[in-house]
């Protein structure tokens, strides 16, 4: 007697090739924000087909890049494509895939810093406690410090390379910046002007080992 055995459906690890934005564009019929949430959405449902769920780290992250990047340009002033990639598809214990995702958070916050900063601020914070990775966090935090003056955002967020410099041994560099932003009018706040000259103090003096982490004195005197 033969017997079938149930045909498995076949699972995909890839979306299909993304197409330009202009595209995507023009097949929104002028309305670009329903389908740029549309393909969101699609690239979360994708993760589960037939029934079967696809893991991360099998999934094809060069398309799935495209896709958030044209879901990106879709909505301008978005954040979800960014959520994904910084909170979702970054969670993969995948040393390149995470930097993928990092890249991308990266390039989509520096494109409008007065409205993405804290995505930036977060990728540098992933890269130095997820990837163990200080250099690329401080390259991601040094954006940050060096963004405009009129781009808006905490002081804290601006002052994270300062500590990164110290962190990784750059003391010099540290009281360099530092003495840079205390001198550029930027921090208005009496208490954390008061705070960051204190510790440019410090620095200058080699009050604190360099084995201490300054970011996490940083973040105990703000809580």
């Amino acid at each position: 007697m033969v017997t079938h055995q149930p045909q498995r459906s076949l699972v995909l690890t890839a979306p299909p090739p993304a197409p330009s934005a202009k595209i995507a564009e023009l097949a929104s019929f002028g309305d670009p924000l329903p389908m740029a949430h549309l393909i969101a959405f699609s690239l979360q449902a994708f993760e589960n087909q037939a029934g079967a769920s696809v893991r991360f780290e099998d999934l094809d992250y060069g398309a799935l890049t495209n896709w958030l990047e044209v879901a990106l340009q879709l909505d301008p002033v978005g954040q979800y494509p960014l959520l994904l990639a910084a909170h979702v598809y970054a969670q993969v214990p995948d040393p390149g895939r995470q930097r993928a995702m990092l890249e991308f958070v990266r390039a989509g916050a520096a494109r409008d810093l007065s409205r993405r900063w804290h995505w930036l601020a977060h990728a540098s914070l992933m890269a130095r406690h997820r990837l163990k990775d200080p250099r690329l966090a401080l390259a991601l935090a040094s954006e940050l410090t060096s963004a405009p003056a009129a781009v808006r955002m905490p002081g804290w967020a601006r002052q994270m390379a300062v500590f990164l410099h110290e962190d990784v041994g750059e003391r010099e560099a540290a009281r360099t910046l530092l003495g840079g932003l205390l001198a550029s009018g930027m921090v208005s706040d009496a208490s954390e002007f008061r705070f960051l000259a204190q510790r440019l103090d410090a620095l200058q003096s080699d009050e604190f080992p360099a084995s201490t982490s300054a970011i996490q004195r940083h973040g105990q005197v703000h809580r």
